[in-house]
């Protein structure tokens, strides 16, 4: 086995405490003899539940020798709430240690860049791989089977119960429910995530008619897997988004049939077909759906991009969206979205809630012949960074991760405003934004009901009918950006290195070219002189504009590696990706270098 850098693991900091332990602190010295896995993640991050997902069989699989570390390290103000991370760690079945970290200490005893972010501790108390992003599963497991060998045979692993202990379970119709519509009966469909299911209610909004789903996770005729959004179809079937099955479901409430109509049930990579037959393509966490222009519109979250079924011809293919995450408008193909997660239809716009950047946007019909197809605009919300609580016209007014919209009788748009527990409005015809509702506790959608807007209250586990109010809601005005402590950067040319070393057994895939890529941006974007763009190296100079003083660096980084077998025809390969968002601060005794880890660790 190669030898290893010998790092110290810091000890384990968080103020917010522990769950899934009984009640009881952890500390390194309590794990000494395990292999410990830390996964920094957050809860509004896509990607950190894409990663929850492939740990499941490494956890389940060496329960008596791993343990998963899940550090909760909030981007926004709500998910420094303690009760939010508690309402997360079952939302999302979490089934191991998660420490609630929200002044980010560990993080920043760490050094970490990004969510998501895993680091490997071995049974002895060092650091001995980091990864950041997705896809490093494969690694991780060969890396624990090397580690299980070694200190097996040094006498330092410790087998035996984790300190996991799973909470008691909580008696509730519905339990996190994510979205809803209402059925041409007057019945309410909700999906109802946690449980894997789908619930019929009746007009009321309360009573149970029907589950409709085992309720054990699958791809199978009677199984979901966390389903989101909903979507009423013309010939009266529903669109199920399957999210964490990466499918695209129907469901005939009067047949009770449910049947694929897109998606394979494996999450896309870059790289994969972005078009074509909708059972041959690969999806990642649609997370809502709209009936709009005779296609089915996916918010495909996983990827930052609104994707289109067709079913006429049984296709689904790319609408808007380049995979880069941000706020940028134009031209469908070369727009930035931000983990969309609500989609609203209402005449010739599409509404779009655009979590991450808490933004609300629309894709219309492009007016301009020089322009083909469909363009994206925003009416609420500037990026990644800023977010809030603030009324008034709309380009100053701040939300905070929305999860939904909804098409207003007049026009506007109600929006769920998630993480700020309210019910927010933008009017197109004024500019401004308003609140119609605050004390829901995150909604993640709404649905009308004839004279009355029935809110689904996510994390209160029902549905909850207003009154569509003819006047707005007062509510004092707040904003916030995202607190990460800058990196100090020296002046002139910095050195970007994205450190990646290839699994052991793997190695660089470049038969067919290429087989890492590297995209980099700024905000502003005045902040680079030189260096901006995408290339295949791993490596770059970047220049920074004279008199620049502070930003963020956007790094996307990508790297495929395949198993280095050279009497196999057809190699296993993997696809690891990350992106960064990098505060920086320009000062005379700055780096020169700014080293991120895709997997691996950081020599200098």
């Amino acid at each position: 086995m190669a030898s290893r850098a010998r790092v110290r693991a810091p000890e384990l900091i968080g103020k917010g405490g522990w769950l899934n332990t009984g009640g009881n602190d952890l500390t390194l010295t309590d794990l000494r003899g395990r292999i410990v896995i830390l996964d920094f993640w957050t809860f509004c991050c896509v990607n950190c539940l894409h990663v929850l997902d492939e740990l499941r069989e490494l956890e389940e699989r060496h329960r008596d020798s791993v343990v998963i570390i899940g550090v909760h390290s909030p981007k926004f103000v709500h998910e420094a709430d303690h009760q939010a991370v508690v309402d997360a760690v079952e939302r999302y079945g979490v089934e191991h240690p998660v420490l609630d970290d929200p002044e980010l200490a560990t993080w920043k005893q760490y050094a970490v860049r990004a969510w998501p972010t895993l680091v490997v501790i071995d049974p002895e108390g060092y650091v001995v791989a980091q990864h950041a992003g997705e896809g490093h599963a494969h690694a991780i497991e060969a890396l624990v089977e090397e580690l299980i060998a070694e200190h097996g045979a040094k006498g330092t692993l410790r087998r035996g119960d984790g300190p996991y202990v799973p909470p008691e379970p909580v008696a509730t119709d519905l339990r996190f429910p994510g979205k809803a519509v209402r059925l041409p009966g007057g019945t309410f469909l909700v999906s109802d995530t946690t449980r894997h299911q789908l619930v019929e209610l009746g007009a009321d909004g309360e009573e149970v008619l029907r589950r409709i789903g085992s309720g054990e996770r699958g791809l199978g005729p009677d199984s979901f897997n966390e389903p989101q959004g909903l979507a009423l179809l013309p010939d009266g079937t529903v669109a199920v988004a399957d999210t964490v099955n990466h499918a695209v479901r129907v469901f005939d409430p009067a047949t009770g049939t449910l049947e694929t109509v897109a998606g394979t049930g494996k999450q896309w990579w870059q790289g994969s077909p972005t078009a074509g037959p909708a059972r041959e393509v690969d999806l990642s966490s649609p997370w809502d759906l709209a009936w709009w222009q005779d296609r089915l519109w996916i918010a495909m979250a996983g990827v930052h991009q609104i994707w289109a079924y067709d079913p006429a011809d049984g296709t689904v293919a790319v609408a808007a969206g380049t995979t880069n995450e941000g706020l940028v408008d134009g031209p469908a193909a070369e727009a930035w979205f931000a983990q969309p997660s609500g989609l609203a239809a209402a005449g010739d716009r599409l509404w779009i809630a655009d979590s991450e950047t808490s933004a609300v946007r629309w894709i219309e019909r492009a007016a301009d012949d020089a322009v083909d197809g469909y363009v994206v605009r925003t009416a609420v919300g500037t990026g990644l960074f800023d977010f809030g609580h603030r009324d008034g016209a709309a380009e100053q007014a701040l939300l905070q991760h929305p999860l939904g919209v909804t098409a207003l009788p007049d026009g506007s748009v109600a929006v769920a405003d998630t993480y700020n527990h309210a019910l927010r409005r933008y009017d197109p015809a004024s500019g401004e934004v308003t609140t119609l509702a605050t004390d829901l506790r995150e909604p993640s959608a709404a649905v009308l009901a004839d004279d009355d807007i029935v809110v689904v209250e996510s994390a209160r586990h029902r549905l909850t009918r207003l009154r569509l109010p003819e006047e707005a809601v007062r509510v004092e005005s707040v904003a916030h950006r995202t607190q990460r402590a800058a990196t100090d950067i020296a002046p002139g040319t910095l050195r970007l290195d994205v450190v990646f070393q290839a699994p052991a057994g793997q190695k660089l895939d470049i038969r067919y070219g290429p087989s890492t890529r590297l995209l980099v941006s700024a905000t502003p974007p005045e902040l680079l002189a030189d260096g901006a763009g995408a290339g295949t190296d791993l490596a770059r100079d970047l220049v920074l504009a004279d008199g620049a003083s502070e930003g963020v660096l956007h790094v996307s980084a990508m790297a495929a590696s395949c198993d280095d077998a050279p009497d196999v025809e057809y190699p296993a390969c993997h696809v690891h990706q990350q992106d960064w968002g990098v505060p920086v601060r320009i000062t005379g005794d700055g780096t020169a270098r700014l080293g991120l880890v895709l997997a691996g660790l950081d020599a200098e």
